[in-house]
């Protein structure tokens, strides 16, 4: 599996953006997906998972109720709107493949990160 993560940018604080991770080689209803991002400085984190199907959802304390990871698999892509952005969300996210009830820890795949800067 090939994931490209995509859509992020500069926003001021209390801002929105729509990131993307685009797959090709397999069928990413196969797995589980995950979001993870890493500031300057600090180790990476995860964010935000959802499984094979969509049903399942999971989110770190700091996110919830802000973000929304969601997936399209007719489009191998899934995503992740990111609401009521702080300038503490700022890192470079990415997208990983692996299952679903371990994602934040066990991942198989990873895809390039895209850069995320919220000023305050």
């Amino acid at each position: 599996v090939q994931l490209q993560a995509s859509g992020g940018g500069l926003v001021q604080a209390g801002g929105s953006l729509r990131l993307s991770c685009a797959a090709s080689g397999r069928i990413l209803s196969s797995y589980g997906m995950g979001w993870f991002r890493q500031a300057p400085g600090k180790e990476r984190e995860f964010v935000a998972g959802i499984s094979g199907g969509g049903g399942s959802t999971s989110y770190a304390d700091s996110v919830k109720g802000r973000f929304t990871t969601s997936r399209d698999n007719a489009k191998n892509t899934v995503y992740l709107q990111l609401n009521s952005l702080k300038p503490e969300d700022t890192a470079v996210y990415s997208c990983a493949a692996g299952p679903y009830t371990t994602i934040a820890t066990n991942t198989h795949y990873w895809g390039q990160g895209t850069q995320v800067t919220v000023s305050s």
